[in-house]
Order: C-alpha cells, then structure tokens, then sequence
C-alpha cells in the first residue's frame, strides 16, 4: 500500500473528509448543590451522529468538523461529524482488552497542522504478566487503502506489569504545548499511590517525546531499581500487608524525575483552565469521588485519606483528619463515577465559557460546574436518559460532544435550544 507524501496526506484528511442515584456536592463554603433538570428544562437540543462498541474518548481534527474516536476493544474510526460518515483507522497497537484496559485516550498534537501527530494511550500485555499503561505517538495519513497510523512509536509506558483496573492514560497538553500531563490510575492496589518508585496513583507531566518533562518537582532523581507488585486487596486496610513479588525495572527509574502530584486513585478526567490552573476529576471508592485542582509536587492523599469508604463498608479515614494532603474542591457522595472533564472555551455557548462538565458513569447525567481561581462550584446537573456518559468534549463548531457507555454508545452533539 503506497503512503503518499506528510504534507499531502495532512491536507487530505482535513479537507476530505440504569438507575440514577442521588448526589451531594460540597466545597469549602457550601454543602448546597442544585436538583436534576428534566428533559424540558436542558437549555440544549441533543442530535445524535453515529454509534460505536465500547467508546471511550475522542479528539477533533483542528478548525474542522472530522475526529478521531478511540473504542476500548481496539479499534480506532476516523468521522465526519456533519455527515456521521465513519472510516476505520488502520495501524492501531494491540491492546489488552479487558475489565477498563483497552485503547483509552487520543489527543491531537499541539502542532497537527505541521506534523499530522496523534497521541494515544492504551494498556498493553507486560511481559512480566497482565498489563501496563503505555503512551504512544503516530501521523494520522491517509493512503491508498484508507486511513492509519503511521510509523507508530512508544514514548513512555509502566513496565512492571501486574493485575488490576483503573489504568486512568488520559493526556492534556501545557497550555505552551511545548509538554503533555499524563495520569496514571493505582490499578486497584492502592499502596503505589504512595510509593515515589512507580507512576501508579500519580499525575506524569512529559516532554512531547516521554522524557521527564524540565522543572519538575522531582527534576534530576530516581526511583528504586526493584519495585513490588502486589495484586489487588480487598480493601485499604489489607493493602498495608499485601505480598507481592519483586521486578526489576528496565534501566534507570525515572519516575519520580516525571511525577507531577500523587496520591491519586482513577483519574479521568484532565484539563487546563483559561487561566492556566490544572484541574482533575477522580474516581473515589464507594463515594468520594473528586475534583482537584492539580499542583506541582502535591500529594492527594489516597489511599490513606479519602471522602469514601471500601466498596465491602470497611472505613478510610477522611481528609480533614490528614492536613498534610492536599483536600478535594469538590467531593460527591454518593458516586457519581466521573469519567471526564470539558472545560469549555467555546462562542456556542457563550454563557458557559470558562465551565467545566463532568461526565458521569454512576448518575447518568452530565454536570457543570464553575471556577473562581482555585474555587470550584456545582451548578448544574442534567440527567441524561438511556446511557452512561463515557466522554465529553468541545468541537471546533463550540458544540458540546457525548459518548455513550458500551456497545451500541452513540456520539451526540448538543447545541443550544430545547
């Protein structure tokens, strides 16, 4: 199959083609959070575009109306958003699919007009058993035969391996897009959050190439040349004694060269405010769940602190009894599982710029909410029918965009009207 030439092939592909359960929100002024709006009160119309296996995240195709939409079995699709015309993408790793492994996230290069990159994350099989996040690179050409990944490369990956879920991989670029941020979910085994010698639990800031990222609050060190992995406990509790085995690591540890904050749990959610401020949204255990602003060298306390408790009822001491970490701006009890975060830039919805939306697994909704420099505030929350809201993002059109959870989850567009 003969790949015609970078520069055409850019110019190519641009101008071708349950139940809902109650929630609590609180922040440091207010326990007050506004009631679900019905379907007549949502100030958007809801358009749906296509459908998918398992979505799990999207990125768009710079000032046009295409994107790339990852589905976690490992499968990637090029789409018109205007027309809902999909074309599968060729070229894509394989992935160990599975429980929440499989393709994960996909973010378009900073320079994608110039360089055609894609970012994408997955979890891979480990040679030392199970699997481990891995963060890979390619140009997105069209050929040929199609659309695919070209000369794919992997720029940074965990590679000792091991069981659990909760691999987080979502990337947000600096606002300079000189580097990319990178989070690394605990994998269900709560312990490495605290551990400075593995990026489980951690939030990563990179170079564009997967090096640690200069300035880092951990610039220059390196971690241990064995680290432990244990299987996931039961709870906190049997996780301060689990056994595990011991792996070697494959040349110098660099992990706490790359870690930016720690202490996390199953971030996925990861985006840059118009002032500059990182925040985060965090899957907790059974509830506390949470939004973080992110700073440089801060620990988020889990898993000796947390909003929530074990899923088998066995307590977690609560942040307030740990000033030493760094506390939530907003925390939800019951869960609402959130699996994104939008914070909006867009002219679509001129009343909404500067907000961020949360999509929710556990309450099926869509929730927005506000900033004031490192506050956070609930405003709003939409219940949202039929599925779990797996992913939201912003089109170039300033449009809104959903993924549905699961087989048959379908892509919509909300604009303004009802």
């Amino acid at each position: 199959m003969k790949v015609r030439s970078c520069q055409f092939a850019i110019l190519l592909i641009l101008a071708a083609c349950g139940h809902s359960s109650p929630t609590t929100a609180r922040d440091a002024s207010s326990a007050t959070g506004p009631a679900n709006l019905a379907a007549s009160d949502r100030p958007f119309t809801t358009t749906a575009i296509a459908t998918f296996d398992n979505p799990w995240a999207m990125a768009f195709l710079p000032n046009r109306p295409f994107a790339v939409v990852m589905e976690q079995p490992g499968r990637m699709w090029w789409i018109d958003v205007t027309t809902g015309r999909k074309v599968p993408i060729a070229g894509v790793p394989r992935v160990a699919y599975g429980g929440q492994g499989g393709l994960l996230d996909v973010a378009v290069s900073p320079t994608f007009a110039q360089d055609g990159l894609v970012y994408l994350t997955y979890s891979e099989p480990s040679p030392n058993g199970g699997s481990g996040l891995a963060l890979a690179r390619a140009r997105l050409l069209h050929t040929d035969g199609g659309t695919g990944l070209d000369q794919l490369q992997v720029l940074w990956r965990d590679p000792a391996g091991g069981e659990g879920g909760q691999f987080g991989g979502i990337i947000a670029f600096a606002p300079d897009g000189k580097s990319l941020f990178l989070t690394s979910g605990e994998r269900q085994r709560f312990t490495p959050a605290q551990d400075p010698n593995q990026p489980l639990g951690k939030i990563l800031h990179l170079t564009l190439d997967g090096k640690p990222a200069p300035g880092n609050p951990g610039e220059g060190r390196v971690g241990a040349g064995t680290v432990t992995i244990t299987d996931p406990p039961e709870d906190t509790e049997a996780a301060k004694h689990a056994q595990g085995r011991s792996v070697r690591w494959p040349g110098t540890n660099l992990t706490p060269a790359e870690t930016w904050s720690s202490g996390h749990r199953n971030p996925y959610g990861l985006a840059f405010a118009s002032d500059g401020r990182l925040w985060e949204t965090e899957m907790g255990p059974r509830g506390g769940d949470e939004l973080n602003l992110i700073q440089p060298g801060k620990n988020y306390g889990w898993p000796l602190v947390s909003e929530g408790k074990n899923y088998n009822g066995v307590p977690i001491q609560p942040h307030s009894s740990r000033p030493d970490f760094v506390a939530p701006k907003l925390h939800w009890v019951p869960s609402i599982s959130p699996s994104s975060l939008l914070i909006y830039s867009g002219n679509l919805f001129p009343q909404w710029k500067g907000s961020g939306f949360i999509g929710t697994l556990t309450g099926k909704g869509l929730i927005r909410v506000t900033f004031s420099g490192d506050r956070a505030q609930k405003a709003e929350e939409w219940d949202m029918p039929n599925r779990r809201i797996r992913f939201v993002g912003q089109g170039p059109d300033g449009a809104i965009y959903l993924l549905e959870d699961g087989d048959g989850g379908r892509l919509l567009r909300l604009t303004p009207g009802r």
